[in-house]
């Protein structure tokens, strides 16, 4: 198989181990930072550069593409996909996982469990939409942001009226939700890929923080997800459209609900919390869908035979 890894950086740790696994299971691999990819589209076909060089066919696509490029790193994976690559992750996916809004506003309509969720834009409309959410603890989060960044608790209405603000001010775009008290600062990252949950971790909260992200100092410990927190998570990578996902849940009264569906999941916490090589496990689905190149070794096997 011939792969293609879209990452700005090769030598962060997620992009490093996939092409170790790669090249540990006999595939030519390489990375292409998204940026200097550039395309020609025309109606007798698609064409793309790298650096002053033709991009030749590529097997499949590995989308490590940061929030930071969403909108330019989804072109060029949607140009790989039009020239005939495969990628678990198709630019269209990616760009759902990646606006929260609309993320959230596609589970809920298949039925998945999410905490309660608001959404307005007019100043006028605040007090109303805080009585559609309920009382405080409020959580507000950007609707872009990642690893934790972007992400506040108000305890008050009118904490959350000025927040909700000052975030207009700014011409932000963000969500409120519910604060679900019973997760206790926890939650559950399930890395999917395909139809199953390949590792899990539970991560906490450090003191004083309600915000779990390894990033923001939480603690990571591999466990096993039950098999409902396994569906779920599954099944929400699945509706978004995800071949491979880091699935965020929570513990409540009512069942895991889903945080977040995560298009370009890290490998280093999960893969140390976990001790499971889910690199391997990445490289090993998409080579599934390819048959085994034919070598002149074993030509000549199959020939004796």
């Amino acid at each position: 198989m011939k792969l293609a890894i879209l990452s700005r950086n090769s030598k962060l740790y997620s992009t490093r181990r996939l092409v170790e696994a790669a090249r540990e299971q006999g595939h030519t691999v390489r990375v292409l930072d998204p940026l200097r990819c550039y395309m020609r589209i025309t109606s007798e076909g698609f064409g793309m550069h790298y650096k002053g060089m033709t991009i030749g066919e590529y097997d499949a696509v590995i989308p490590r593409v940061g929030a930071s490029i969403t909108r330019y790193g989804s072109a060029v994976l949607r140009q790989f996909e039009l020239m005939g690559s495969y990628t678990p992750n198709p630019s269209d996916a990616v760009l759902i996982a990646r606006d929260k809004l609309r993320c959230h506003q596609v589970l809920a309509a298949e039925g998945i469990g999410l905490p309660v969720t608001v959404f307005g834009d007019n100043p006028d409309d605040t007090q109303d939409l805080l009585a559609m959410l309920g009382p405080p603890p409020h959580v507000i989060k950007l609707n872009e942001g990642t690893q934790g960044a972007g992400v506040m608790l108000t305890e008050k209405p009118s904490a959350s009226r000025s927040v909700i603000e000052a975030l207009r001010g700014l011409y932000a775009n963000f969500l409120v939700q519910e604060f679900v008290a019973e997760a206790k600062g926890a939650d559950l990252r399930c890395f999917v890929v395909g139809d199953r949950v390949v590792a899990a971790m539970r991560r906490q909260a450090p003191s004083g923080d309600f915000r779990s992200n390894l990033h923001r100092g939480g603690s990571a410990k591999g466990i096993k997800p039950s098999a409902m927190e396994q569906e779920v998570a599954i099944r929400a990578a699945q509706v978004v459209g995800l071949g491979i996902a880091g699935v965020d849940l929570i513990r409540s009264e009512r069942g895991p609900l889903v945080l977040e569906v995560n298009a370009s999941p890290g490998l280093e916490g999960i893969e140390a919390a976990s001790r499971v090589d889910v690199a391997g496990s990445i490289i090993q689905h998409i080579a599934s869908r390819f048959p085994p190149r034919r070598t002149r070794r074993t030509a000549r096997v199959a020939l004796r035979h």
